[in-house]
């Protein structure tokens, strides 16, 4: 079987728990790739975890697992490793490629795996470049994040909610996959390529200059709601709505000056304090001054007042506004977006369901699928990979070896 998009002639494997490596495989199912996850009988390690339905499905299970293929075996046996074995080096040209983020060993060792096909694509994710064990909230832990993110008068770190290493890894996940796979093509080798979810985050903070401001003595502080090196923050408008505005480039900025009739006030400002506003690193040094003339403009009005204000002017902003009014009243979060599907999911019931984020001129989108229901296709990927017919399929399920669905 094979998908539709512009991956519909890869196969992968899949052995995974948790975000980045699930999110891997999730995107490159979601570009058309047949995406074959494998978990033992009952459950990976992220089957039951919350949030939970009220049927006591998984939501975070089955948000990072749609339209992918779900095979249960019986992974504590001899017998359940070697059909697992057999599916991630089964032969076919567009096949032979291997995702997980588990210890590479045992029935995952790339050496035994490669031994059975040569050309095996393997991507590993691990916590650190050692092989340790890592997470997304002990890696932003030591990259330092937690300690420039919340108010600027506190000292304490605040973690994150959202796992931001994780969603970076995954896409790596998936980058490295189909570039190992693209040399294969043009050389006929595989490849066992690693990824350290550690390694990431230390990439991303040099990539972004936090490592090189601590190198030369001026580590990133902490500034609140305020927008690093430029303009933008919180402001409340005067029935209560939060918005947030954000001058980063000249235009944006010149978009929210404009809006809040702001002018002659930041000219004033640029005279008074010696600073050029057509620079965002000026912006920032008065962004004090700056945030009150802007906000008393803003809190003087209502929110309807402010957004027709900074639409007209084209200004870079934004409602805050909690998940559920995002879901229940922003038409961006709804089926008026292409990018979302309403599917029925097993255990969930209807709910929205995004298809990938890119989209291709040549290709239609795959629509938003489903995730399978643990072990759906384990009878039917056996008999069409491994050739298991149905009489042999019932011994292997009388033996527990193989899962029936519940």
């Amino acid at each position: 079987m094979l998908g539709q998009g512009i991956l519909s002639d890869l196969r992968i494997v899949e052995a995974s728990a948790f975000v980045a490596a699930p999110l891997g495989g999730l995107t490159l199912a979601q570009m058309g790739a047949d995406v074959i996850r494998i978990d033992p009988l009952g459950g990976g390690l992220d089957f039951d975890r919350w949030p939970m339905s009220d049927d006591d499905a998984s939501l975070f299970w089955c948000g990072l697992n749609k339209s992918k293929r779900s095979v249960a075996l019986n992974l504590a046996d001899p017998e359940g490793r070697e059909i697992a074995m057999s599916l991630i080096t089964a032969p076919g040209e567009g096949a032979g490629l291997f995702v997980t983020n588990f210890p590479p060993r045992g029935w995952l060792d790339y050496d035994k795996l490669k031994a059975r096909r040569g050309d095996l694509v393997q991507v590993t994710l691990q916590g650190d470049h050692k092989g340790g064990s890592a997470v997304d909230y002990t890696v932003n832990a030591r990259v330092g994040i937690p300690y420039v993110t919340g108010p600027a008068n506190d000292e304490a770190p605040v973690n994150h909610v959202l796992p931001a290493w994780d969603v970076a890894t995954g896409h790596l996940v998936a980058t490295g996959l189909l570039a190992a796979e693209r040399h294969r093509c043009r050389t006929g080798q595989g490849q066992h390529v690693k990824l350290a979810l550690e390694d990431v985050a230390l990439a991303v903070m040099g990539h972004l200059g936090f490592l090189a401001e601590a190198q030369l003595g001026c580590p990133r502080g902490r500034y609140g709601n305020d927008l690093f090196g430029a303009f933008g923050r919180d402001f409340t408008c005067a029935d209560g709505r939060r918005v947030i505005a954000i001058g980063l480039t000249l235009k944006q900025w010149s978009s929210l000056v404009e809006a809040t009739r702001t002018a002659e006030t930041v000219e004033a400002l640029e005279t008074r304090l010696g600073l050029d506003f057509a620079k965002e690193g000026d912006r920032f040094l008065a962004r004090r001054e700056l945030g009150a003339a802007i906000g008393g403009w803003i809190a003087a009005r209502s929110f309807a007042e402010v957004a027709a204000s900074f639409d007209h002017a084209g200004v870079c902003w934004a409602p805050y506004q909690t998940v559920d009014e995002l879901v229940h009243s922003d038409p961006a979060c709804s089926v008026e977006n292409p990018l979302f599907d309403s599917v029925e999911q097993s255990g969930v019931g209807r709910v929205l369901s995004p298809r990938s984020a890119l989209r291709f001129d040549a290709f239609d989108a795959r629509p938003a699928g489903a995730a399978p229901v643990l072990g759906k296709h384990t009878e039917a990927v056996l008999g069409e990979i491994l050739g298991i017919d149905g009489a042999a399929y019932g011994r292997l399920h009388d033996r527990g070896i193989v899962h029936s669905p519940r």
